[in-house]
């Protein structure tokens, strides 16, 4: 295998693993380390063209490592949406053993300037659809669970933003402090079936959802606060996501696992 190489217990050989948000900087990134590890990754966005490029860019690298990708459609604020990418990815792979929800959006309004609109779409999309995703796939995963044993991992993305309140990002702090709780609630909830719930909180990553919110002297001052000097990179992720996805993090659920640089541990 010409791949990346993993200690067997980060491997995924033979398992199917869904990301919400593939098609994202940071998405399709943790598609290529699902598909690398071996596991049969299923890519969901919004955009079919977009979801395409992403699978057929992850492809090589995927099959090098054992694994495979594929792109899928989704509205992922939409239930009825997600029910049918539910039904859909089963009746291609026959299983579904990872789901990584990492769709999101963001925005740099001052608080008293946030209107409905803005303040729906975010929560939205931040924090109503990682529910209505642990909803429609955990119905079969529970189900599964009970009828034979076998457990699952759910990996939501949060922000250390959901954990320290950070200036100018009132509605997406708010929606991912939501997500980190709704997945500590269901690790309680489903850890005796097996099913773990895991947060993977990204530090500042200049993904696509908040390259506005990085003004110049913003990213002056979040580089100057943190210790390893420098933003994230999309491959940051990749063994923290791959050790809550895999049997090496077997025992992990209900956690947070920061992946920021020291952003969070350096006080003012």
């Amino acid at each position: 295998m010409d791949g990346p190489r993993y200690h067997p217990s980060f491997r995924l050989d033979g398992r199917v693993a869904v990301v919400v948000g593939g098609t994202g900087t940071l998405g399709s990134s943790m598609a290529g380390a699902l598909a690398g590890a071996g596991a049969a990754t299923v890519v969901v966005g919004r955009d079919r063209e977009r979801g395409e490029e992403v699978a057929g860019r992850l492809a090589p690298a995927a099959e090098a490592g054992g694994g495979s990708v594929h792109a899928e459609s989704c509205d992922a604020t939409s239930r009825s949406g997600l029910r049918d990418l539910v039904g859909r990815v089963l009746d291609a792979h026959g299983r579904v053993d990872v789901l990584v929800n990492g769709a999101g959006a963001n925005s740099a309004t001052p608080f008293l300037e946030i209107g409905d609109e803005e303040l729906e779409r975010l929560v939205a999309v931040d924090q109503l659809a990682v529910a209505r995703s642990c909803q429609e796939f955990g119905r079969y995963l529970v189900d599964r669970a009970r009828a034979s044993g076998e457990g699952a991992s759910i990996v939501n993305v949060g922000s250390v933003s959901g954990r320290t309140p950070l200036s100018r990002v009132f509605t997406y702090s708010m929606a991912k402090a939501a997500v980190h709780n709704l997945t500590a609630n269901l690790a309680r909830e489903w850890g005796p079936l097996g099913i773990r719930c895991n947060v993977l909180v990204p530090g500042f990553f200049p993904a696509g959802q908040n390259r506005s919110v990085l003004t110049p002297d913003r990213s002056a001052a979040v580089v100057a606060h943190t210790p390893m000097g420098r933003f994230g990179e999309p491959a940051d992720l990749s063994g923290a996501l791959l050790l809550l996805a895999s049997d090496a993090g077997r025992f992990i659920t209900g956690a947070e696992l920061v992946v920021d640089g020291g952003f969070s541990a350096t006080a003012v």
